[in-house]
Parts: structure tokens; C-alpha cells; sequence
């Protein structure tokens, strides 16, 4: 018998959504298919919390909402070049919709690189270095830096640099 978000008839039963994925990511060591379609547990742990109420804990392997979560800039820099190297399934295979690079005070440069770039910023190595220091600078005074934040942060910043290059290439008065 197995629980799904722990819930289950009583304590001590094993996790489905981690045996299955067990089970699934060493059939070569296990021999056992279980039928279970992987790209449906999440959903369901949803369902389930939609259900009963019950909140899922953060850090709960497969279905939490850290389990494809990565802040640390190690950690991100290796889920940013090979993601096999931190996760052994990909979110989606689960039915999660995406992994998520959360910046903060212990983010590193390359996340926020391809943060600023998935939020339409080009930045020079010299301003994400300024916004990388706002950004971890924020990351202290908060738990975690939203997206809204790091759009503000480097709005302000770019927008020096094209303010700058826009007076430099107007004609003298």
C-alpha cells in the first residue's frame, strides 16, 4: 500500500509517487513496470491538496515545490549545463511544468544571466555584475527575490546604459 502526499490510511506507508519513480528510473536494477503514467503525479498531488486541504510540504521529493527548485549558484550553474548532473527525472516527466532557478543571496551569475535574458535583457558583464549585487543584496533582506524585483532592478540599470548611449549619439546643442 502506498500514500500519495502522505495521506493514506495510517502511518508508514511508503510514498507512491517516490516508489514509482524509483521504480521507473531503475527498471534496469528492479525488473518491474508498474503501469502508473509518471506525467500524472503531479496533477494529482494537486488534486489531492485541492481535495483535502492538506498542503504538501515544500521539500517533499517529486510533488513539493522544491523538489525541482535550485537556488544555490553550484547548483544552478550544473542544472543550467546538464541538468542530469541535480535531478535524476526531469520535472516534466512527472508532471511538473518546469524547473524553477530561484534567485536569491546564494544565486550565481549564470542564473541570473538566463533570467534576465528569458525577461527580454541583454547585459553587459559589467551590468550584470551591478545587478547581480542588487540582486543577492535583496536576496539578504528577503527569502526570496521575485521576478518583479529583478525586472525593476534591471530596468533601472540598462536603462542607464541606453539613456547614457542616447545622449552620447545626440548632436551637441
Amino acid at each position: 500500500e502506498c500514500t500519495i502526499n502522505g495521506i493514506g490510511e495510517r502511518a508508514g506507508n511508503a510514498s507512491l509517487e517516490e516508489v514509482v519513480v524509483a521504480l521507473a528510473v531503475r527498471k534496469d536494477s528492479f525488473g518491474v513496470t508498474t503501469g502508473i503514467r509518471l506525467g500524472e503525479l503531479f496533477p494529482t498531488s494537486r488534486m489531492l491538496t485541492e481535495i483535502t486541504g492538506a498542503q504538501v510540504a515544500p521539500n517533499k521529493a517529486i510533488v513539493g515545490a522544491n523538489a525541482f527548485a535550485h537556488e544555490a549558484g553550484i547548483h544552478q550553474d550544473g542544472i543550467i549545463k546538464n541538468p542530469l548532473t541535480y535531478e535524476i527525472i526531469s520535472p516534466q516527466t512527472v508532471g511538473v511544468p518546469a524547473r524553477s532557478l530561484v534567485l536569491g543571496k546564494h544565486s550565481g551569475r549564470n542564473a541570473l544571466r538566463l533570467t534576465l535574458r528569458d525577461l527580454g535583457y541583454e547585459a553587459s558583464e559589467t551590468e550584470l555584475a551591478e545587478v547581480y549585487n542588487r540582486v543577492t543584496a535583496l536576496g539578504d533582506q528577503a527569502k526570496q527575490v521575485r521576478p518583479r524585483d529583478i525586472v525593476a532592478i534591471a530596468h533601472e540599470v540598462i536603462r542607464r546604459r541606453t539613456a547614457t548611449m542616447a545622449a552620447e549619439s545626440s548632436p551637441a546643442a
